[in-house]
């Protein structure tokens, strides 16, 4: 019987999602991992983990749909007995000036990156309450903290979920359930290849270690706030930004 702990990770396709996968993988977890649409890029990081010898499986959730993630909870997470990690990382933008921007693109920012990170704790903590353990871990941004023109949806979204990690730490943490946010800061990712060089040496000279960070730099974290070491870590939010926002 395999009692391997298990870590469900959102949006773990790839980018900061994948990386977080493998660290989490490698660190003895069997890894869920969902998707909301690419089921090849899901597949290839599931098979690129499985390579390396450790457990993963994909599964297409959309988290802006609560009646996929209670499936999910009900059909796979459930019937494996516990859950020991839930990473809130899927997230959307759809960026836009405020007196442009379509309500349409608000709802669907806050319901990915905010409400589906909700619905996700939620579903996690009846599992982590009954066995007096977990580690919750959302996966908010540095434009959470300081803002940034054209996300407004976005920011208000990552705003919302270092208020939601706090509240949620103060109530669970009768149950040895921490809670805690990172804020990445600018990570090398495929958003941000979309940059200009020009936009990327901007951004680089502003950021007082003078580099955008690394996907790995986010799983590293992870790994250590999902670990026995952060036992006594809750309700905080940990930067990694290089000191852009420090």
């Amino acid at each position: 019987m395999n009692t391997a702990p298990i870590a469900l990770v959102t949006g773990a396709s790839r980018g900061i999602g994948k990386a977080i996968a493998k660290e989490l993988a490698k660190s003895g977890f069997i890894v869920y991992g969902t998707y909301a649409h690419n089921k090849a890029e899901a597949d290839e990081t599931c098979k690129e983990i499985q390579e390396l010898g450790f457990q993963a499986q994909m599964f297409q959730v959309n988290v802006a749909h609560s009646e996929e993630i209670t499936a999910f909870f009900d059909t796979v997470v459930k019937p494996a007995g516990t859950l020991h990690v839930l990473v809130n990382n899927a997230g959307i933008t759809k960026d836009g000036l405020l007196l442009r921007m379509k309500d349409q693109d608000f709802d669907d920012v806050i319901s990915v990156n905010l409400r589906g990170a909700f619905i996700c704790a939620r579903e996690a903590a009846k599992l982590m309450v009954k066995s007096r353990y977990g580690r919750i871990i959302n996966i908010s941004s540095i434009v959470g903290e300081m803002g940034n023109a054209g996300q407004v949806n976005y920011a208000a979204a990552k705003a919302g979920l270092l208020g939601m990690t706090k509240a949620m730490a103060k109530e669970l943490a009768s149950r040895s359930i921490t809670v805690n946010a990172i804020t990445p800061g600018f990570i090398t990712t495929d958003m941000t290849k979309e940059l200009t060089d020009d936009m990327r040496e901007h951004y680089s000279k502003s950021i007082p270690l003078g580099r955008l960070g690394t996907v790995d730099d986010i799983a590293a974290a992870v790994v250590f706030l999902a670990s026995a070491q952060a036992s006594y870590i809750t309700g905080q939010v940990l930067g990694i930004n290089g000191g852009l926002y420090c």
